[in-house]
């Protein structure tokens, strides 16, 4: 299986939307809420907040790359 990558320009994931693949507690939808940086303003992480239920969760940004678990926008 060939796996591609979801392109993302780390200075544009603030307010991005996200699709999960795999949804857990009915939370499918996501928007990064808050983007870490480090001393050399780097990106590290980032918060996704559910669309359902506000709830937030801390993840490597690079996570979402991988589009086999997120897909960009909300589908």
């Amino acid at each position: 299986m060939n796996k591609t990558k979801n392109h993302i320009n780390p200075d544009k994931l603030l307010l991005s939307k996200w699709t999960a693949l795999n949804p857990v507690n009915k939370e499918k939808h996501f928007i990064v809420v808050k983007v870490n940086r480090d001393d050399n303003d780097i990106v590290t992480s980032c918060h996704l907040e559910a669309v359902i239920n506000h709830r937030e969760m801390l993840i490597d940004w690079q996570c979402l790359q991988d589009n086999l678990l997120w897909l960009t926008g909300w589908k």
